[in-house]
């Protein structure tokens, strides 16, 4: 008769594999042999054939597996993100006390082309020009894959990726003092972040998982160093996967909303302060509360 329950389907079943065993033991070509071999063939697949995960897989890589893998690698996403920061002043305090270095990082043609601009009463208009759907597919194209050149830069021993972190950084305090020394330091910040605090903060994210590439290959610990780099390897593309969608809609607000930059500065602020707080909460809070919660389920069950 079928089963009216889940545990009398278990029991069934563990009986049932009891009965093949010792029937392929003793009788192994008998007519009952084969007709235990098929009932609990049929038994499994009622069980597992059509069993729902417990966790969507896709959920459960945002909610868990992204998070717990940043959380492991603070420290390193710590030490990219001082570093940007160091060597943004550096660039901000060179730029201010020689034209010429200006100049050098940003080129002529993209300086004459912005005073220009300023001139005109267009600070900024460089972001109104060309089709919002193809700058956005353009925009996020590119940051796309400079992220993931980043990502791999960090097999020659991480260095290539934090220049590559210094230069980035470097131009854009250059590129902010320009601003800065014209007056218009506030309408730059909320003009040029509104797409900006979600691309800098990824491609500051996607240095960090070069370095942990890197480190897998240059630290490997007690274990074997081809161990190391592969388990570097996969967090660090983890970490990187995770930005895609941060690149999408950091190349949308560049695309479509950064070219209207002579809206209400309360709304530059609300969105520049909403793109911050993901960042912050996603990349910093978040894993962090993922991990006590982990933490201590397991040691609620280690009690048990």
């Amino acid at each position: 008769m079928p089963a009216e329950d889940p545990d009398e389907t278990a029991m069934e079943f563990t009986q049932l594999v009891d009965d093949l065993s010792y029937a392929k033991t003793f009788y192994p070509h008998s007519r009952v042999t084969r007709f235990l071999n098929a009932r609990a063939s049929q038994t499994y697949m009622s069980i597992y054939q059509n069993r729902k995960e417990d966790r969507n897989r896709i959920a459960e890589f945002w909610k868990y597996t992204v998070p717990l893998t940043v959380r492991r690698h603070h420290g390193v996403l710590l030490f990219c993100a001082l570093l940007f920061i160091t060597f943004f002043v550096v660039g901000f305090y060179s730029s201010a006390h020689d034209e010429s270095f200006l100049r050098e990082m940003m080129g002529d043609d993209y300086v004459n082309m912005t005073e220009e601009n300023i001139e005109k009463g267009r600070p900024f208009g460089v972001y109104a020009e060309g089709g919002q759907l193809l700058m956005w597919l353009g925009i996020m194209i590119n940051n796309v894959f400079v992220a993931f050149s980043y990502f791999a830069k960090g097999l020659l021993f991480c260095f290539p990726v934090l220049m590559a972190l210094l230069n980035e950084a470097v131009r854009l305090g250059a590129f902010e003092q320009m601003f800065f020394a014209r007056g218009l330091g506030l309408q730059s910040v909320l003009t040029v972040f509104i797409h900006g605090t979600l691309e800098i903060s990824a491609i500051v994210i996607a240095g960090a998982a070069g370095v942990v590439l890197g480190k897998g290959w240059m630290f490997p610990g007690t274990g074997k160093r081809l161990t190391a780099f592969m388990r570097g390897a996969k967090e660090g593309v983890i970490i990187l996967v995770s930005l895609v969608p941060v690149f999408m809609i950091a190349a949308f607000f560049e695309g479509f909303v950064t070219r209207y930059y002579t809206m209400p500065q309360w709304l530059s602020g609300l969105i520049l302060l909403t793109s911050a707080s993901y960042i912050i909460w996603y990349y910093i809070i978040y894993p962090v509360q993922v991990q006590k919660r982990v933490r201590l389920k397991n040691e609620t069950l280690s009690r048990v």
